[in-house]
């Protein structure tokens, strides 16, 4: 047997593309310099403190950090020679591309005139350690270049950047950088030139980044090493970082400003920081000599991307810049609409309205299964995505002004307000943020800060539950803004348009359920109850983040980029929060099941009700529906409690009429042990039960209504549960109906209804064997030749050597029905040419047999067929004769091993035999073929009986007793005295062992035969015009066919033991061990 283990690898650019698509849709749940670091970032903290170290470099300071090694840092050492196939790789790209080869030696010529690297000589500089490094050129922004160097190359099973620690996240988020840069109204960008190149390397960790290059020459190649820190490694950004923030810790103090910005304003190389006035923008930029590459909107006037955006100088607006790929075909696939939305990079969700409406549209796609690389073939989703796609060309159209407030406000005196908007539909829920500034003119501004939204989960909640989600994303969204946004906020006020939620964010969480209670506590630990406010669904902007706009619609200017009216406004005139009515008491609002009264008529509804003919729940609530002409906002709801009630008074009167006036149930009574209480308010009976004090349990575990599982509405319950739940077991299924309902007897009519489950008998039934038959009289053939009646089978192939080939072959075993003496014999091919020869050899040896039991082999009806013919041919002078010797077969059903069981075991005890004597070697035909008579032999001397330990008992009988005249082959011959006659003593003891065999056969081992080791119950006949699906272990159950029966074949003793099944219009024979009945689906008319 030969095991394999087979991976699927998942496209590394498409998870990127999935991860991009949602990533942006969390919240950081706290800033990353509070989470408690792992050990290993905590090891690479101390690892910098320890050994960074500064050096001087022709008169000017650098920093010099160490690689993160692992602590389990194995030693790296790469030999020069073995490196070198890949150099002659990298040279034979480059030969066919002169241009490239021109850019690739001028960018390894840049960085040795920096002296970034230097070429060394090993065997000069000799060091324990030494890694090589690929290198190859990229091309950036059309016509910069950068040369790359592979850390991550693997060589031998190892690579550098596995043995490096990426090091923990020290510098500001992205998103708390921009947030920044937003405050003040005179703004500067920047980035350090070559940063990574201006940390140096400690000298022990050099040898570890050399590379090989000869400029094309054939030459011997150079040795480069790298002195400063590459681009490439794992641990670069950490450790630049790290000596950037380590400059200012060890020159400044802690209330420079400078400092304050490096810590800040800096994300990687890239400085991000705005500036009251364009003085104090001047002298920042005169403090950071260090840096190249200024720009500012006071003086300049290009666009420049800014970390995802674009910022123009002049109008001083963020924007966006269009991405849209090329497609494959015209109808996009998965992958490609993964693709283009992952692109579409919007850190602060300005154009998130339109960005969800794709979203959603993905969600949808996912509702039918579909490839990554299928073409979207509904028309209907194919026209939202083109309708979405054609206006990604209005992208670059659309911006927002980068500084919160207006250039015409005066800054002294200044008053802000944070302002978020909270709101839900069926599809998605989200948040949007509005800073709102007022000076100490009285004028108003109001700018977007940031929106966060989120699709709504494909498994449908309450609209209250998505309200709340929201609320959630608002509560996180605000926590955020405080912690990042960089200007003084005097108050935050949190709106929302569901008085439900504002109802529930003014109670006690733990009275709700765990959905409800852990989110209400969420928000009342992020933020003050008093914060909340209502805001009516046409004022609230966040009505637009969730349903959706256009990108024509977003350019203009409108709620959604302006922010909601009324803050422009008085705070008198803001929306006020709606009086409580009457029906939204606070306990209308708990979250349980049932938070309706229902007056219901004390008539019994099965006077007017009448279920008996439908065939699920829902058709038993429709029919409710329509005979009580329900008219409520949840019919539904009201129908299952009639039903319910219907079900109790049918099965439970006196109950039901001693419970109402508030006695208890009499000890005769069913439910007696229940100690069953009356709910007034459903006017159904529950479980009183004896876990009233478990107040974590939901209501209705604690007080389940009880049922009679005889009753159709319980029964119907059941089958409802059975297909929501996908068929489980049955504990599964009587576990998730107890959770609120008890059935009385409620276990036996869970099994009861799966054992009528046509689906549940598809995947749980086994089938249903007959009890075992009479030994059939081929076993019983008492006092006839050896082989009278004889089993044969193949088995196989094994392989033999021919000269210098190799070919395979086949074993035939011949075994006799009755005295279970074996022949074995050899196949060149399983045909029935080479049956019709191994036949003829067995009759030459054994004699003919009288008939022949087969499976359904096409060697064996082959050869019948060929017999057949052969007879048809005969001269008819001969036919009558050898008519009277023809050898009568019978041939097994399909698939029907037990039929042949008597030859199946004796093949096990060969194949044994042959895998201790060859042990899987392969040997010439003449070889195998001796090991083959040699293991009949062994076959044969194997005692028919029970083995006595009593000397006095006589000996078992064996088939080579019948076959030799002696029970073992290597037992000498007997022996006669000179003066007998030779051939009459010979075949008197020939007749005396003969009748030796059959006496012992039939006192000590023909009764061992009469009991059954199996199959001892009786069970009911297969009949034609039954459902039943075929047993096929070559295919997973869910692919075994299913059929109708259309024929059977009893058995002399009555019973049907193989049928005929038409399966799609094929007929098949099969044994019933082979078929599982199945229950008949009615239909619903039925």
């Amino acid at each position: 047997m030969r095991c394999y283990f087979t991976t699927t690898p998942f496209s590394t650019d498409l998870m990127r593309n999935v991860v991009k698509l949602w990533q942006l849709d969390t919240f950081p749940r706290q800033n990353e310099k509070e989470v408690t670091r792992s050990k290993q970032d905590q090891y690479a903290l101390a690892l910098l403190d320890s050994k960074t170290q500064k050096v001087n470099l022709n008169g000017q300071w650098r920093y010099a950090t160490p690689l993160l090694r692992h602590p389990q840092f194995p030693t790296l050492r790469t030999e020069l020679t073995s490196f070198l196939p890949v150099l002659l790789r990298t040279e034979s790209r480059l030969k066919k591309n002169t241009a490239m080869s021109e850019v690739h030696s001028r960018e390894i010529e840049k960085l040795l005139e920096a002296g970034y690297v230097v070429p060394v000589n090993p065997k000069q500089t000799p060091s324990a350690e030494s890694w090589f490094l690929p290198h190859h050129v990229v091309t950036q922004h059309g016509d910069k270049h950068r040369l790359v160097f592979n850390c991550s190359y693997n060589h031998q099973g190892q690579s550098l950047n596995d043995c490096l620690l990426p090091g923990p996240v020290l510098g500001p988020s992205l998103l708390g950088v921009l947030l920044r840069f937003r405050q003040h109204q005179v703004a500067v960008i920047g980035d350090i030139k070559a940063m990574f190149h201006q940390v140096r390397l400690l000298p022990e960790d050099s040898p570890l980044l050399r590379f090989l290059w000869r400029y094309l020459k054939p030459e011997e190649p150079t040795v480069y090493e790298w002195r400063v820190l590459p681009f490439g490694t794992t641990c670069s950004p950490c450790c630049a970082i790290y000596a950037l923030q380590r400059h200012a810790r060890d020159h400044l103090e802690p209330e420079n400003n400078l400092r304050q910005a490096v810590e800040q304003s800096f994300y990687v190389d890239n400085c991000l920081q705005s500036f009251t006035s364009a003085d104090a923008a001047r002298r920042f930029v005169e403090d950071l000599s260090s840096c190249d590459l200024w720009l500012s909107h006071t003086t300049a006037d290009p666009q420049e991307p800014t970390l995802g955006l674009r910022w123009n100088c002049r109008t001083d607006v963020f924007s966006y810049k269009c991405k849209t790929p090329t497609l494959a075909g015209p109808s996009p696939t998965l992958r490609e609409i993964y693709r283009i939305l992952a692109s579409q990079y919007d850190p602060l969700g300005y154009i998130l309205p339109f960005l969800t409406q794709a979203k959603i549209l993905v969600q949808d796609l996912w509702n039918s299964p579909r490839g990554w690389d299928d073409p979207i073939e509904d028309s209907t989703l194919a026209s939202r995505w083109n309708s979405w796609h054609s206006e990604l060309a209005l992208l670059p159209q659309v911006n927002f002004p980068r500084c919160y407030e207006s250039t015409a406000m005066e800054l002294t005196g200044m008053t802000r307000e944070l302002h978020v908007f909270c709101d839900s539909s069926e599809r998605a829920y989200g948040s949007v943020a509005y800073l709102r500034s007022e000076d100490c003119l009285g004028q108003v501004s109001v700018s977007f800060v940031m929106s966060r939204s989120r699709v709504a989960p494909r498994k449908q909640i309450s609209m209250p539950r998505l309200e709340l989600c929201a609320a959630v994303s608002g509560a996180q969204l605000a926590a955020l803004l405080q912690k990042e946004i960089g200007v003084p906020i005097q108050q935050v006020s949190l709106w929302s348009d569901s008085t439900t939620v504002l109802q529930w964010l003014q109670s006690d969480s733990c009275r709700y359920k765990v959905f409800v209670g852990t989110r209400i506590a969420e928000i009342q630990d992020l933020t003050s109850p008093e914060d909340w406010k209502y805001v009516d669904s046409a004022l609230n902007p966040a009505d637009d983040l969730t349903r959706g706009k256009t990108l024509s619609e977003i350019v203009q200017p409108q709620r959604w980029s302006l922010g909601p009216s009324f803050l422009f406004q008085d705070k008198s005139q803001w929306p006020k929060s709606p009086t409580k009515r009457d029906e939204e008491r606070e306990e209308d609002l708990k979250e349980v099941k049932i938070t309706r009264l229902l007056a219901l008529s004390a008539q019994p509804a099965s006077s007017v009700l009448d279920i008996s003919t439908c065939s699920t729940w829902k058709d038993a609530v429709d029919a409710a529906i329509a005979t009580l002409d329900v008219s409520t906002a949840n019919p539904a709801v009201v129908a299952e409690l009639v039903l319910l009630r219907q079900a109790q008074l049918d099965s439970f009167p006196s109950e039901v009429s001693v419970l109402q006036v508030g006695k208890s149930v009499p000890p005769s009574s069913r439910l007696c042990p229940l100690a069953p209480e009356y709910d007034p308010a459903l006017q159904l009976i529950r479980v009183g039960g004896r876990l009233r004090r478990a107040a974590d349990l939901d209501p209705d575990v604690i007080h389940p209504i009880v049922l009679d599982s005889d009753h159709q509405v319980a029964k119907l319950l059941i089958k409802e549960y059975d297909e929501r739940l996908l068929h489980p077991g049955s504990e599964r299924l009587f576990a998730e109906l107890r959770r609120k309902y008890w059935l009385i007897r409620g276990r036996s009519a869970v099994r009861q209804h799966q054992r009528l489950c046509q689906l549940c008998q598809k995947w749980r039934a086994s089938p249903d064997i007959p009890k075992m038959a009479d030994l059939p009289p081929a076993r019983l053939r008492l006092f006839k030749p050896a082989f009278w009646s004889t089993g044969i089978d193949c088995f196989g192939p094994f392989y033999t050597k021919v000269g210098r080939r190799t070919e395979k072959c086949w074993g035939v075993i011949f075994k006799c029905m009755t005295t279970r003496c074996v022949h074995l014999d050899l196949l060149e091919s399983l045909d029935a040419d080479a049956f019709l020869m191994a036949l003829r050899r067995f009759v030459a040896r054994r004699g003919q047999p009288y008939e022949i039991f087969a499976d359904c082999g096409t060697n064996f009806r082959g050869a019948y067929a060929e017999l057949k013919r052969a007879f048809k041919d005969m001269i008819p002078d001969l036919q009558e004769q050898l008519q009277k010797q023809q050898i009568l077969f019978h041939f097994n059903p399909p698939a029907a091993p037990h039929f042949g069981g008597l030859w199946e075991r004796e093949i096990k005890s060969i194949k044994d035999a042959l895998r201790v004597v060859l042990a899987n070697q392969t040997v010439p035909p003449a070889v195998l073929q001796t090991v083959l008579i040699e293991v009949e032999g062994i076959l044969n001397s194997k005692p028919l009986g029970y083995v006595s330990a009593d000397v006095a008992d006589p000996d078992p009988v064996t088939p080579n007793l019948l076959l030799m005249g002696q029970r073992d082959a290597s037992l000498p011959q007997a022996v006669y005295a000179s003066n007998q006659s030779i051939g009459k003593r010979r075949w008197r003891h020939s007749q005396i062992l003969a009748d030796h065999f059959w006496t012992n056969f039939v006192r000590h081992h023909l009764p061992d035969l009469q009991p059954r080791s199996k199959w001892k119950v009786e069970k009911e006949n297969l009949k034609c015009g039954q459902v039943v699906m075929i047993v096929d272990p070559q295919l997973p159950r869910s692919s075994w066919p299913v059929g109708k029966v259309v024929e059977i074949f009893p058995g002399a003793d009555g019973r049907v033991r193989s049928a005929k099944v038409n399966v799609k219009q094929q007929v098949y024979l099969r044994p019933v061990a082979r078929l599982i009945q199945l229950p008949e689906v009615k239909d619903d008319g039925e």
